[in-house]
């Protein structure tokens, strides 16, 4: 593993816990090429998560979406994205111009996923096209078994603020998924998948959030970016409409690794995607919910 693997802050957090060994191990997986597997994988997928900052430092999560095939890998350290986030999205006007991103590929239903970070650019042809930079698998944990229904619909901007409205507030202590986007000290964007069971995020008002930090591949992507920045942005996908709530705002883990986030921005999309999802079948790696 070379030094450049892992940034300060990530390597910060692999102390505390223990773990730098385990991290030094993992990280070997980590590359610039999107090998043959991955290339089939991200063909077969209907969604991407993309993270980005925006031009007031503000970070967020959004989601991209198309039919299988949407996603290709354009030669080894390419992946070409026939998509582009729907009017109102916060990323829209960001990836008109060149961005760092961080990506996740998600497969519900086959409990896989991948990350892709690097840089992304506008294909002149309402499309992306990202260099990858960090591309490595993930472990299946936490991941609910979903299927994706087609439902035709017309994206709507619904509303943005600066706090969570009650309807919102129970969206999010209700959801058993969301994403959450941060950005390390060189700028550099990473986007991951949190799940557990309905009630894992906890509420604590419109302007508080937190959840727990349960254990995972040891590298510490998050965690580390926001021991240097505490700026990301969560994704809350309404897997029954295809509607998002995207929230940006502040991060801070405690010593118990809870991270405890402060609202500063929120947008509702309806019909963010064309895809409604089947009922979840929760992952047997949930914990079970600890109400203190």
């Amino acid at each position: 593993m070379t030094v450049e693997t892992f940034h300060p802050g990530e390597r910060a957090v692999q102390a505390r816990a223990g773990v730098q060994d385990r991290a030094e191990h993992v990280g070997r997986g980590i590359g610039a090429v999107i090998p043959a597997v991955a290339a089939r994988f991200l063909s077969d997928r209907r969604t991407l998560v993309v993270g980005a900052t925006d031009q007031k430092g503000r970070v967020w999560a959004s989601m991209l979406s198309g039919p299988a095939g949407f996603l290709a890998a354009d030669g080894e350290s390419t992946l070409a994205v026939a998509a582009r986030p729907v009017p109102g999205d916060p990323l829209a006007a960001v990836l008109e111009t060149p961005a760092e991103v961080g990506t996740i590929a998600l497969d519900s239903a086959g409990r896989r996923r991948m990350r892709l970070n690097g840089r992304s650019v506008p294909d002149g042809r309402g499309g992306l096209l990202i260099t990858a930079e960090q591309v490595y698998a993930n472990c299946p944990k936490y991941i609910q078994r979903r299927h994706p229904l087609d439902t035709p619909s017309t994206p709507e901007l619904l509303g943005s603020g600066s706090r969570l409205s009650t309807r919102q507030q129970l969206a999010a202590t209700t959801t058993d998924t969301f994403f959450v986007a941060t950005a390390g000290p060189d700028g550099r964007v990473d986007a991951s998948h949190r799940g557990g069971h309905p009630g894992f995020l906890s509420v604590h008002g419109p302007e508080l959030l937190s959840w727990p930090d349960y254990p995972g591949n040891n590298m510490f992507m998050t965690l580390g970016n926001m021991e240097l920045n505490p700026a990301a942005g969560l994704l809350l996908p309404d897997w029954e409409t295809g509607g998002a709530l995207l929230v940006s705002g502040q991060a801070e883990p405690d010593a118990d690794r809870t991270v405890w986030f402060t609202v500063e921005r929120v947008v509702e999309l309806a019909h963010a995607t064309p895809l409604t999802w089947s009922e979840p079948e929760y992952s047997p790696a949930n914990p079970p919910i600890i109400r203190a």
